[in-house]
């Protein structure tokens, strides 16, 4: 099974804090790779048009944002940085969709 998740938070999806999961926009599940691999794809690319900035990590975790989008904290008493990110997982875990011979073996 492959799951695309978008998740929206003041940290970078690669840090999977305890409560990522509440941060979700979007879950997307596939059986089919190639089918994962595009929408995926499509969104990374759409994101990039989108925000400013990328960084990508461990060709599972992808994060978008821009400078202006902040949020402020009341306990840290500063603004923080909203990330809009990008997870892949496979079987449960996250992992990297990739084709292999641009098939869906």
């Amino acid at each position: 099974m492959y799951e695309v998740i978008y998740m929206k938070a003041d940290y970078e999806p690669w840090w999977l804090f305890e409560d990522w999961k509440e941060k979700i926009q979007t879950r997307k599940v596939f059986t089919c790779k190639a089918e994962a691999k595009q929408y995926m794809d499509t969104v990374t690319m759409q994101f990039s048009g989108q925000f400013d900035h990328h960084e990508v990590r461990k060709e599972c975790f992808f994060a978008f944002w821009s400078d202006e989008e902040k949020v402020y904290c009341e306990g840290c008493d500063d603004e923080l940085q909203i990330f809009h990110g990008i997870i892949s997982f496979v079987d449960g875990e996250p992992a990297p969709i990739i084709l292999k011979n641009n098939s869906n073996i």
